[in-house]
C-alpha cells in the first residue's frame, strides 16, 4: 500500500509543447486584455455614465 504510482510521466519533447503552447495562451490572453483596455480608452468617461 506504501508504493506509489508514477502517473503519467512526459517526455521531454511533450514537457516542450506543453510550454510553448501556455507560453502562446498567456500571450493571447495578454493580447485580449490589452485590447479591452485600449477600447475602454477610446470611449472614455462615457463608460461610466451609463444608466443602471
Amino acid at each position: 500500500m506504501d508504493q506509489q504510482r508514477p502517473g503519467i510521466v512526459l517526455t521531454e519533447a511533450q514537457k516542450k509543447r506543453q510550454r510553448e503552447r501556455s507560453i502562446a495562451i498567456a500571450l493571447a490572453l495578454a493580447v485580449l486584455v490589452a485590447l479591452f483596455f485600449a477600447v475602454t480608452m477610446v470611449k472614455g468617461p462615457i463608460v461610466l455614465q451609463r444608466p443602471m
